[in-house]
């Protein structure tokens, strides 16, 4: 139960912190002075041309645990946060269209580099795999609706 509680906060946080940061329609003003960009860069050494906004499907928020940790990744417009509880790792960056794949580019403050770049591997309304550059490999997410939580949690992939 508890674990059920630190989830669903932590979405919610996320989702905060991703809304925050510009490009909503709230018709307030936001914190930074820059105007939003059609497009934003991808990290460095990725090799690739620009992200363009992701697609309606990899919208939302979405849960998996990984080592007894949970990890909650949140996709709002072209933003991306992820965070990972236990190891007060966090990423924030880029998710969208690239070369006609669906890509995920994180930096984290902490260098923390276990999810830099992931390609979802597939997406639909209940869940999302995603391909991570990196020590992590393959992951699955369950989409948290409406900020609650899974009533199950995401299968298990081996690597």
């Amino acid at each position: 139960m508890r674990t059920t509680a630190v989830a669903a906060g932590l979405v919610g946080a996320l989702a905060a912190l991703t809304a925050c940061s510009g490009g909503g329609d709230g018709g307030g003003k936001s914190a930074s002075s820059a105007p939003p960009s059609a497009t934003a860069t991808p990290t460095a050494g990725s090799g690739s041309a620009a992200v363009t906004g992701a697609s309606g499907k990899l919208q939302g928020s979405w849960l998996t645990t990984s080592g007894g940790k949970i990890v909650a990744l949140v996709i709002t417009g072209k933003k991306a946060g992820l965070f990972v509880t236990g190891r007060k790792t966090w990423c924030q960056g880029s998710a969208g269209e690239e070369a006609g794949m669906q890509m995920i580019h994180l930096t984290c403050p902490d260098g923390d580099k276990d999810r830099i770049t992931g390609m979802v591997d597939s997406v639909d309304g209940k869940g999302m795999t995603v391909n991570w550059s990196g020590g992590t490999g393959r992951e699955t997410y369950t989409k948290a609706e409406g900020g609650k939580l899974p009533s199950a949690p995401p299968p298990r992939v081996k690597p």
